[in-house]
Parts: C-alpha cells; structure tokens; sequence
C-alpha cells in the first residue's frame, strides 16, 4: 500500500525539503500575522495542497487553536486542516487548495489597498448585486454552523475571503484565532481589523460572545455590498440597510441576540440570492 506523501506522513523533519522531495513548491507565504509559514505545494499526481506551518510559539498556538476549531465545525465554505504533521517542537497542517484570489491582503507592513484598480475586491465590488449576495449567504450560512459548533469569529475580515471569480465561489480562510465562547477577553484587545471588529473586542474583561460575531458579520456584509467608496455608498436595499445597523450597534444588547436570528432576518429582508 502506497501512503499518500502529505496524508500519510506523520513526522518530517524540515517541511519545505520535505514538499521539495514529494512535489514542486509552487508559492511560499513567509510574512504572515498568523506567526506562520504557508506553502503551496503541487504533488506528482498533480493534486495541490496547501500546508502551513508553524514558526515560533505564536504560530504554534495558533495552529493548535485552529486544529480544535476544524474538529469542531464543518461546512463546504471552510477550507478543513485535514491533516497535521510533526515538525521539530510543533506542527504543520495539511489544507486542500482551493482557487481563488483573496479579496484583501495586506502588504508587509500592513498596507494594502482595497481599492486599487484591478485588484480582487475591487473586482468583487463591482460585480452584480445578486453574485455579492450570493457569497453573503455562503459567508452567513459557514457561521451558523461556527454557531452551532459553540464558536465566536475572532480576528474575521476581507482577508480571510477566498474568492474564485470563475464559478463565483467563496472560501473562508484562515480562521485559526476562532474559539469557542463565550469568553472573557484577557487581553487588551482581540486581533483583528478594526473595521470588523466590535467595541468590546477593544474591552479589556468584555464578555465575547455570537453578539459579537453578529456585529462582525454586520460590517462584512456591509463593506462588501459598498461600492469601494467605504460608508458613503451602499448597493443593498434600505431593508437591507436597516438590519445591518441593527446588528452593528455599538451595545451587544441592542444587536440580534444571535447569528441564526440576524441570517433569518437578512434574508427576510432580500438578502436570500435567487438560486
């Protein structure tokens, strides 16, 4: 019986000679936020694969916390860790690759442009209305089951949005610091992009909870169905509108007490795409 040469490994010693030996490297991501190493390897059979690995204790707990969350949570719209191999004192995890561009990521530094000419979400904004929608749902429908599975977004934006232009496609990607809740924030603030995130992500001793996960739904979904031209322009209907501005209010008790209850609305106000 032949052993598949990602699924099958349980211990490497370098992963990057490991992936040069049982395939071609094809696009390595070594500054990442996450504390991380990704690459993307093409195997002999020409099946491709995505495999990060962890580089110093952050990323180290990182990928431990992602490993939990995916044993934990299933949907087609997340890009499983379906396996994961040890490496020195930590680990890599082995992810399908799907084809896509993400819709914002960030330079090093933390620059980028979501508006640049050409650039994935620009293109994505100016798609017709019923495609953004469409992918709404997909990102909406990936959270109640992260709901169901007793799990809080933590550290969710436009990067983590993979997007096949093609087939009109969505993906959710990166998702390591999603955990279950609720829980109390420890720290000072959550990671994340603040244009997602909710005040009492800021909070120091703030409870975390699916409010919290509502109000950052609220802002995807709001940014997405804009025109590029941030909060001064908006594609959607005032139905639309106003559900959002109920689930991004700045006190988690006016917001809907959950995600189920702000998808039910979404939807009910048009926000379901025709199939």
């Amino acid at each position: 019986m032949v052993l598949h040469p990602l699924l099958g490994v349980d211990e490497v010693t370098s992963v990057e000679t490991y992936l040069g030996r049982v395939g071609e490297v094809f696009t390595v991501f070594r500054e990442q936020d996450s504390g991380c190493v990704s690459y993307g390897v093409r195997l002999l059979d020409g099946a491709r694969w995505f495999v990060k690995e962890a580089d110093g204790e952050r990323g180290r707990r990182s990928l431990d916390r992602a490993w939990a969350f995916h044993r934990a949570v299933r949907h087609t719209a997340i890009v499983p860790q379906v396996h994961r191999i040890a490496v020195r004192d930590g680990w890599a995890s082995v992810m399908p690759w799907r084809k896509g561009e993400v819709l914002y990521h960030p330079a090093a530094g933390g620059s980028g442009d979501r508006q640049a000419p050409g650039g994935a979400m620009a293109r994505f904004r100016a798609l017709p209305v019923p495609e953004v929608l469409r992918a709404l749902d997909r990102i909406l429908d990936a959270h109640l089951a992260v709901e169901a599975a007793g799990h809080v977004a933590v550290d969710f934006y436009d990067g983590a949005l993979l997007y096949d232009f093609g087939p009109g496609a969505v993906h959710l990607v990166d998702l390591d610091e999603y955990r279950p809740g609720p829980f109390v924030l420890e720290e000072e603030r959550l990671p994340g992009s603040r244009r997602f995130m909710a005040p009492e992500a800021f909070e120091r001793g703030a409870v975390i909870d699916t409010r919290t996960t509502v109000f950052t739904l609220g802002r995807a979904a709001r940014l997405l169905l804009d025109a590029g031209d941030e909060e001064r322009a908006w594609r959607g209907t005032p139905e639309l509108l106003a559900v959002l501005e109920r689930a991004t209010f700045p006190a988690p008790d006016d917001r809907f007490p959950d995600v189920r209850r702000f998808v039910e609305a979404w939807r009910t106000a048009g926000g379901a795409p025709r199939r």
